[in-house]
């Protein structure tokens, strides 16, 4: 049975999680940077993270987005196969979302139309959209902004099969450490692994937006996300890149199969906001 959804719904959705991802932390960054201010030994890196805190707990009370870059909207939409939008253009009705949701919440435009030319939009839109077809009649809607602090420092690596999983760790380390504290720690460590070059850039990007202590349900994917994320916070960068045991909250990897002659490995890098919003239509 076909199931119809005007695209109107889509943009109303797109609308509220821009707005709401900006301004609040998702629950699960909330208690991760909780639970590192617990744990953290070294006092001053304790002290940022408390700061960070305080300037969260300020931005919901005053309504004030928690990062005044407040990043290029990327949307993943999961569409059912049974879904018909009925109304327009969904790539329209994603893109008017971004635009009413930025204008609605005062939230910084930093879209430019051209990369090379650099003339702003003035409304943050184009969005980044991936649309994936998925079995059944619902619609999943996850907006994540990203801020270009942290993309800056993202990488993508086409390893040799021979690297194995030790070069796999070494470009993760390589990665954060380079970025060092331009990435503003702490930070998550989203990692795709497989593929092709395009997908596993794609495949980091999503990973940034699974909850924060959630792992792989690959036993050996499960087991790498551990280390890595001890020998990242084992770097001694911390929080604001001043130091101490929190470089990162955790480590998420996706991964897909690939070609025999390739070991395809991006490293998405977010920061301490980790700005995501998820809806089912």
């Amino acid at each position: 049975m076909v199931r119809e959804i005007a695209v109107q719904s889509v943009t109303e959705a797109i609308c509220d999680m821009c707005i709401q991802a900006n301004h609040f932390l998702s629950s699960d960054m909330e208690k991760a940077l909780r639970e590192a201010k617990e744990k953290e030994e070294k006092p001053l890196a304790a002290k940022v993270l408390c700061q960070l805190e305080e300037n969260l707990k300020i931005a919901a009370e005053e309504m004030i987005p928690i990062c005044q870059d407040t990043g290029m909207a990327v949307v993943f939409l999961k569409v059912g196969q049974e879904v018909h939008f009925t109304g327009g253009d969904l790539t329209e009705a994603v893109n008017e979302g971004v635009r009413q949701g930025y204008e609605k919440g005062y939230l910084r435009k930093s879209v430019v139309k051209d990369p090379l030319v650099r003339v702003n939009t003035k409304d943050n839109t184009p969005a980044i959209v991936h649309c994936q077809i998925v079995s059944g009649d619902q619609v999943e809607i996850t907006v994540a902004p990203k801020g270009f602090g942290s993309e800056n420092m993202s990488r993508i690596f086409m390893l040799k099969p021979a690297d194995g999983i030790e070069g796999v760790k070494k470009a993760v380390i390589q990665t954060v450490m380079e970025a060092g504290p331009n990435a503003c720690p702490p930070l998550v460590v989203g990692v795709g692994i497989g593929g092709t070059f395009e997908m596993a850039a794609l495949m980091a990007k999503e990973a940034l937006t699974r909850e924060v202590g959630s792992h792989s349900d690959k036993e050996h994917i499960c087991r790498l996300e551990e280390e890595l994320l001890t020998q990242v916070n084992a770097l001694g960068i911390g929080p604001g890149g001043l130091g101490g045991g929190t470089t990162a909250l955790a480590v998420n990897i996706n991964t897909y199969a690939t070609h025999i002659a390739g070991l395809p490995l991006a490293v998405n890098l977010c920061c301490h906001v980790n700005r995501h919003r998820t809806c089912i239509l």
